[in-house]
């Protein structure tokens, strides 16, 4: 069901034309634009790194690795998913293995940037795309499974969007989110991304449930390279060298591959049961009772 965000009435349409006010959003490009005053305004994240992204996440290790990781938890934990929402689609790197791997899922896509959403569309073939402030929905009851990955600690007021993303689901529907772990690894490149914050374990799950939801699993990721991960942050705090995202995004080849077998090792124990305690990453899945 849809919501209009002029008068809040709900609705039923194929259209976006409210029944009551007779509110349209805008379209941008050729794309639903809900928030188009957010669009370029909002500091929640760099554009500018867009383009560095959309270049390097289907060679980065992490990326790939994160991949495979919500795909598994969709198949394992979501299997008979119909409509599917990932909230922070970014450059669409996501939703591209999603839509490989559940061709008959209706998926949609929503951002904050319209430049984001350029990227996107390079890369889906039938997503539906727009552009979206996640604090502000435009729709009850109408998925079975939102994901949101590495955007909550974006956003100052996470429980409002946790609760948008309750009214959005459907009784018995799901979220599937990562966010980035542990204040101790706090470092340039938490505040060249413009994080909020870095989430502890309570903390996260005592979010999600105050939205409403019941957790069914939670687990660190990024463990078994957490020691790596503290050397970078160390080094990054203690080098005078102003920060790079590109350094980071683009790293060697071979080492890119030992990186990547060791986090296959750590998602392989993940898939049979293991809740490691500590990671650089979270890994939430929850359901709307």
């Amino acid at each position: 069901m849809k919501i209009c965000l002029s008068c809040s009435k709900r609705f039923k349409s194929c259209e976006w034309v409210c029944p009551i006010c007779g509110f349209v959003p805008k379209k941008i490009d050729g794309l639903l634009a809900f928030a188009p005053e957010l669009d370029g305004m909002c500091e929640a994240f760099p554009v500018e790194s867009f383009q560095d992204l959309f270049d390097a996440e289907a060679r980065n290790f992490w990326f790939c690795s994160r991949n495979r990781l919500i795909i598994w938890c969709l198949k394992n934990y979501f299997p008979n998913v119909l409509r599917f929402l990932e909230i922070g689609c970014g450059t669409g790197f996501v939703l591209t293995g999603i839509e490989k791997m559940f061709p008959n899922v209706s998926l949609s896509g929503s951002e904050i940037h319209l430049k984001g959403l350029d990227y996107a569309a390079k890369r889906l073939k039938k997503a539906f795309l727009f552009q979206m402030d996640a604090r502000r929905i435009p729709f009850d009851e109408e998925f079975d499974l939102i994901g949101t990955f590495d955007v909550l600690e974006h956003v100052q007021e996470d429980e409002a969007v946790l609760s948008q993303i309750f009214q959005a689901l459907r009784s018995g529907g799901g979220i599937v989110l990562t966010v980035p772990q542990h204040r101790f690894l706090w470092s340039p490149s938490d505040a060249y991304a413009r994080h909020v914050r870095r989430y502890t374990a309570p903390e996260l799950k005592a979010k999600v449930e105050r939205a409403g939801f019941r957790v069914k699993r939670m687990t660190s990721f990024v463990c078994f390279l957490l020691p790596f991960m503290l050397m970078s942050r160390l080094w990054q705090k203690l080098s005078r060298a102003s920060y790079n995202v590109v350094d980071e995004l683009r790293i060697s080849g071979p080492f890119n591959s030992v990186l990547e077998k060791v986090l296959d090792v750590e998602r392989s124990l993940i898939r049979r049961g293991v809740n490691f305690p500590v990671g650089g990453s979270l890994l939430l899945v929850a359901e709307k009772p």
